[in-house]
């Protein structure tokens, strides 16, 4: 298929990747972006994932308060003190913790769940796809599908990030770690709510969260 400049332009700004290596990954992908950018990270041709084995011990720890109702505690490290203080750094860890306010993760990444975790929600998945019927050789499809919601709703790296929800919070990390030119690693965070697991009145507090971002 043709593949167009703009689509070589997206996934080298996403990846940092070279022309050649974009356009071939492309190829092979029919145009497919995303799958695009899996490629190119399995074959280790992206900026980002020949980084991502460095040690980042440098960075910052920031918080972020909304409405004096939720609270977040947010660590991202970089490899060097200089990259943490710069403005592009500190926005990026500011993003991130408004991100863990309005979208409520449990997980930085789909590795951090435990696997007992995983299994129970495959079973209830399965249940589902049982009950309502669906035919043998569509239910595993069905299930893996409804897996990759699961993980997109409690792992922060799997999540659309909020301020362009075309994207992933993985994707603009990458992006980040190949502009910026070294490792980033979002390693932990915590998040309180006022009031959290007791019976209250249901608020959208997520909603008031994106609509602050997108100002």
């Amino acid at each position: 298929m043709s593949i167009s400049a703009a689509q070589v332009k997206e996934l080298r700004e996403r990846t940092g990747a070279g022309m050649l290596d974009c356009k071939n990954a492309l190829v092979e992908t029919d145009g497919d972006i995303e799958k695009a950018v899996v490629l190119l990270r399995e074959k280790g041709l992206s900026k980002a994932a020949k980084k991502s084995g460095r040690i980042a011990a440098e960075g910052l720890v920031d918080a972020y308060i909304h409405g004096g109702r939720i609270g977040v505690l947010i660590e991202v490290n970089s490899e060097t003190d200089f990259v943490a203080k710069t403005d592009e750094f500190k926005d990026f860890v500011r993003d991130m913790a408004m991100q863990v306010a309005a979208s409520s993760p449990k997980y930085v990444s789909r590795e951090d769940v435990p696997e007992e975790e995983v299994e129970r929600e495959k079973e209830i998945l399965i249940h589902q796809v049982v009950n309502e019927g669906k035919p043998k050789h569509i239910a595993e499809k069905i299930v893996e599908g409804r897996l990759e919601k699961f993980y997109e709703q409690i792992c922060l790296l799997d999540q659309p990030f909020i301020r362009e929800p075309s994207i992933k919070v993985q994707d603009l990390l990458n992006e980040k770690i190949a502009k910026i030119g070294e490792n980033i690693k979002i390693r932990r965070f915590e998040r309180y709510e006022v009031g959290e697991g007791l019976e209250k009145r249901e608020e959208n507090f997520a909603d008031e969260v994106a609509k602050q971002m997108n100002m």
